[in-house]
């Protein structure tokens, strides 16, 4: 029986999906003439005020406890967005950096399992053999050498996989939108102090600037998340998950269209067997899972 509610919503996370792809590369635009430090203070902060009008009421609701632990999950989150945007700023393959970041579903059950001490499923240690090929695929292409880019994109991950266990905590007594606003006010909060200790030289803007800086802050990061905010609670967590693993697919065609990135055949099989792990696991893990919400992805 055809469900209009879940097929809309499926395709709201669809778009979310593409909208995060767009991001990666007007990211990349902007900070090739602004310093990051800049742009995820004045991204974050403004994409926060504008998300703000939708939750207020709720926002100022939160117990103190509450916003601490958004607080809290917002700077691991911050921390994550700050080393994502270093490597963007010095990589030349943003295709490789989506794929390494989509392992954050991969790593998370390490993560849970040094935390709070929940034993990864069994599915996860057959994949895990498979990832380990894929990203030896993606990232040695030249020999036994990994480019700097690459390992801070693990590390983006490694925290994109802790931000993404301690916020499946905190979406237990919070509203998803309610999170995403105070959390993206914390991404730019920190930014902020990052700028000021580094205090980056004077920017000018034009308006080719401006303009990937707007589809960065409105498109990639407002509209995106509003999108994925209502398509995830009228589709299944497994059939949510799964659109998700588009976003490496979208950033590695858009990488291709808008920056000429030459894509080796090693790395596409690479990038391929890395998805092919990731739906391995979540198709196994959530088989027996009931319909609920998905945790909002948190990917810039």
């Amino acid at each position: 029986m055809f469900n209009k509610q879940s097929y809309r919503g499926e395709l709201l996370i669809l778009l979310a999906t593409m909208l995060a792809g767009i991001g990666w590369i007007a990211s990349k635009l902007v900070i090739l003439e602004v310093p990051g430090e800049t742009f995820v203070t004045a991204r974050f902060l403004l994409a926060s005020i504008i998300l703000l009008p939708f939750c207020y009421k709720q926002v100022f609701a939160l117990r103190p406890k509450q916003l601490l632990s958004l607080c809290t999950v917002g700077v691991v989150l911050a921390a994550s967005i700050e080393v994502w945007v270093y490597a963007i700023s010095i990589s030349n393959t943003l295709s490789v950096g989506a794929f390494i970041m989509s392992l954050a579903m991969i790593i998370a059950p390490f993560i849970s399992w040094i935390l709070f001490k929940v034993r990864p499923p069994s599915i996860f240690w057959l994949t895990l053999p498979i990832t380990c090929i894929g990203i030896m695929l993606l990232t040695l292409t030249d020999g036994w050498v990994v480019e700097k880019s690459q390992w801070f994109f693990l590390l983006s991950s490694v925290l994109l996989s802790l931000h993404f266990v301690l916020n499946k905590q905190v979406l237990n007594s919070v509203k998803p939108l309610t999170s995403i606003c105070v959390q993206l006010f914390m991404i730019g909060a920190v930014g902020l102090i990052v700028m000021l200790i580094v205090s980056p030289e004077s920017v000018s803007l034009n308006s080719h600037i401006l303009f990937w800086f707007a589809v960065s802050t409105f498109v990639a990061t407002c509209i995106r998340y509003l999108s994925q905010t209502l398509g995830q609670f009228s589709v299944k967590i497994e059939k949510a998950s799964l659109i998700m693993l588009l976003e490496p697919i979208w950033t590695l065609i858009l990488s291709v269209s808008f920056l000429g990135e030459v894509v080796e055949t090693q790395k596409l099989i690479g990038g391929g067997i890395i998805i092919f792990s990731l739906f391995i696991y979540i198709k196994f893990q959530n088989r027996s899972t009931q319909s609920q919400p998905v945790v909002a992805s948190q990917k810039p």
